[in-house]
């Protein structure tokens, strides 16, 4: 049974400056020869490991609402250079919109079911792409969107 992560993404104010932060740091490593995937660094491994590369995606909360998530390609346990066991959640470099979803802060990443997690936006449907920003996420905060 696929299982999901959901993780707010600190920093961004939308998916387009998160879409653009990933080609960055893409960027980034090809100069640097480094190998080039996307990979989020958290500070525990998920014990539902194998439920997560079973098609498991990891959601991004971007101000306070669901609305994007990244496939998860793999997850990777490994050590930092002051000795703390850390792991590498690598991602699928592309962002899907995904319907918007409210949801509160909460710390780390948390498990979310398939049956829980929003839905990808389909063809021909639009995430609001064409209106201001602070629009979409005023209707978004009125359960319009």
């Amino acid at each position: 049974m696929t299982l999901n992560l959901i993780k707010l993404c600190v920093g961004a104010q939308s998916v387009e400056e998160h879409q653009a932060w990933i080609a960055l740091v893409l960027d980034e490593k090809r100069r640097l020869g480094q190998p080039v995937e996307q990979r989020h660094t958290t500070r525990m491994m998920p014990r539902r490991a194998q439920e997560l590369l079973d098609a498991g995606s990891l959601y991004w909360v971007i101000k306070g609402q669901v609305q994007c998530r990244q496939r998860l390609l793999a997850i990777r346990l490994f050590t930092d250079d002051k000795g703390i066991a850390r792991c590498h959640l690598v991602l699928e470099p592309k962002a899907t919109l995904t319907r918007f979803q409210p949801r509160r802060p909460f710390q780390g990443w948390r498990y979310l079911s398939q049956a829980d997690a929003p839905a990808d936006l389909g063809k021909g449907e639009s995430a609001g792409d064409d209106m201001p920003h602070s629009m979409r996420m005023d209707l978004a905060a009125l359960g319009l969107m």
